[in-house]
């Protein structure tokens, strides 16, 4: 992980490009954040740092956690999350992070706890289908259905859909693009959607994933027999004869 930040979903809006074309954004508030800890090989075995956000009243933090902040010499904060950052170890408690540390055209992991539903059924939940409305299709219309046989193995097998809790899980959305930073009011709009709800923590890092491009250019081959096909077709044609 090369660089690392927490921050809060504002919203949801669109902009424009240089080509007049829409882009749905998400606009999130990033920092700053401040490095309330370092971990090093010699006392914990690995390297990290522990990045705080969000100013409170220190009555809203329990003693622990006030004394933790207090150790560091920061003023008191509500979120706390430990990050393995490459340049971990040029780090100092102290340090403060903002959203400059991401440019535009990055690619960043965004990961945060999803909208709530409360207890849904396996229609809404799991994508279920239901029964036929007429025909005698009775009042079971969004229900399970079926959930395997009753003689063997005459239980339900742990995981099969149906209906419970939905929502408030850690959903992580994958190579999202950063469209646009704004340093002063630490804003970064992200192209897409985001788990959560508006004032949702999120965290943000660069991508552990690099997709390929759609369109022509992601079908293009580095084999020059096949690049000397795209230019001359009558090479490829010969080839499959």
């Amino acid at each position: 992980m090369q660089k690392a930040i927490i921050g809060k979903k504002v919203g949801m809006t669109q902009i424009f490009d240089e080509n007049g074309h829409v882009i749905p954004v998400t606009v999130i508030e990033a920092g700053p954040c401040v490095v309330a800890q370092k971990k090093t090989i010699e006392n914990d075995g690995y390297v990290s740092v522990q990045l705080a956000y969000g100013e409170v009243a220190e009555k809203k933090l329990s003693k622990p956690e006030l004394g933790h902040l207090k150790k560091a010499g920061i003023s008191a904060r509500k979120h706390l999350k430990e990050f393995k950052i490459e340049k971990a170890a040029e780090m100092n408690v102290g340090d403060e992070v903002k959203a400059s540390v991401f440019a535009v055209g990055d690619k960043i992991d965004v990961t945060g706890i999803s909208k709530g539903h409360g207890y849904e059924g396996p229609v809404k939940r799991c994508g279920g289908h239901r029964t036929p409305m007429t025909h005698g299709g009775g009042p079971v219309h969004r229900q399970a259905g079926s959930m395997g046989p009753t003689s063997s193995p005459s239980r339900i097998f742990k995981g099969h859909n149906g209906a419970g809790q939905m929502g408030v899980e850690q959903v992580t959305v994958e190579n999202l693009d950063i469209v646009k930073v704004d340093e002063e009011l630490n804003m970064i709009v992200v192209r897409g959607a985001i788990p959560g709800p508006k004032g949702g923590i999120v965290y943000l890092k660069n991508t552990v994933k690099n997709f390929k491009e759609k369109g022509s250019a992601a079908n293009a081959s580095i084999n020059p027999q096949k690049a000397s096909a795209r230019v001359n077709p009558q090479k490829a044609s010969a080839r499959n004869k």
